[in-house]
């Protein structure tokens, strides 16, 4: 039964994903060869724990794309609500870290609700577009789709999560027009957002309005909110070509590159792997978008479309988002290269996601 199953998945994006995340385990081991935490002759906790998410991220994949995505939609509300209450948790008796509370700990290990939230809204909106199909268009669809993207970003803004917010907004527009609802309140609510988008200055964290600043003018501060995006763009242009070689990163090595293991790891790869290394990454994952594009368009099934909607955009917003500041186009906002970063909520949700649009696929392939 297991071959079957196998047999049917969409093996290209499997092969990628998996690249991925390898990827991500050998750019971790480099990045924090020289941290200093580990004991002589042992390798880095940090390292550790990578193989281990990667390992678990795996296994979850491949139970993910073996279940029918339709069963698990039963559970999506519940599944939504459980996470807010997490959100919530977090903002009322979570700890402080890194001037956050994002993360909620298990022991010797903590988990991110924030990461997972954006797989609940996909699958709780793909719900609810689904289950209203006949009313496709209405105020009502336009309405309920946001009310239940505003709960969730608000807690992951006051977090404070400026990234992660973000992103369930392209997610929420996605999975509206894939859907088929109203084009004119689609639009409305970009115009609305852009024009007021000056309002939002007065609400954003004094760090937050350093780093806008910095990404118009990267040298206002170089050795404070401008410091890490400077070290990134150095480390990724005397990459050259072919890079440094795996291991030989001075910028990472030297410890001039902070946060190298998680939102900067993709200055790793430039500075090891040159631009060749750094194309390479990129194509992978262009890979895995185009699968599930691809997946989406053969798919019939509403709830289908829309998770493969909102898992696709996910990917590639963050994927885009996360390059684009190590590279100096956009400002800094913390979020993740999915399955590669460090961190086990990034590389569990970012597998889930694939495994649904494997699911997708199987079901799609009957």
């Amino acid at each position: 039964m297991i071959r079957r199953k196998l047999s049917r998945m969409d093996k290209p994006l499997l092969l990628a994903a998996v690249a991925v995340a390898l990827l991500g385990v050998i750019f971790v081991y480099s990045a924090t060869m020289d941290r200093g935490d580990n004991a002589a002759g042992s390798f880095d906790p940090v390292l550790v724990k990578q193989v281990i998410w990667v390992s678990v991220g795996i296994v979850v994949l491949l139970l993910t794309a073996s279940t029918d995505y339709l069963r698990v939609l039963d559970y999506s509300y519940l599944a939504y609500v459980v996470n807010l209450f997490f959100l919530v948790f977090l903002l009322l008796f979570g700890g402080e870290r890194y001037g956050a509370r994002r993360w909620i700990g298990l022991g010797p290990l903590s988990f991110q609700p924030s990461e997972f939230v954006k797989l609940t809204v996909i699958l709780a909106l793909a719900s609810f577009l689904g289950e209203r199909r006949e009313k496709r268009g209405s105020l009502g669809n336009f309405m309920g789709a946001i009310a239940i993207v505003m709960p969730a970003g608000l807690l992951i803004f006051l977090q404070p999560d400026l990234g992660t917010a973000l992103v369930l907004i392209p997610i929420l527009l996605a999975i509206l027009f894939i859907c088929g609802e109203n084009l004119k309140y689609i639009i409305g609510m970009i115009s609305a957002g852009l024009v007021s988008m000056p309002f939002f200055w007065g609400i954003l964290k004094d760090y937050q309005k350093a780093r806008l600043m910095v990404f118009i003018n990267p040298n206002l501060d170089p050795l404070g909110a401008g410091y890490t995006i400077i070290q990134s763009k150095i480390a990724i242009g005397s990459g050259g070509l072919l890079g440094k070689g795996w291991l030989n990163g001075t910028q990472s090595h030297l410890k001039f590159l902070p946060e190298r293991h998680t939102d900067f790891i993709f200055s790793v790869v430039g500075e090891e792997w040159g631009f060749v290394g750094a194309v390479a990454l990129v194509g992978l994952y262009v890979l895995v978008i185009s699968r599930g594009i691809r997946i989406m368009a053969e798919t019939e099934d509403v709830y289908g479309r829309a998770i493969a909607a909102g898992v696709i955009t996910l990917m590639a917003f963050q994927v885009f988002v996360n390059i684009s500041m190590t590279i100096g186009f956009m400002p800094v906002v913390g979020l993740p290269l999915p399955a590669i970063s460090y961190g086990g909520s990034n590389t569990i949700t970012s597998m889930i996601g694939i495994g649904f649009l494997l699911s997708i696929s199987r079901r799609a392939n009957r």
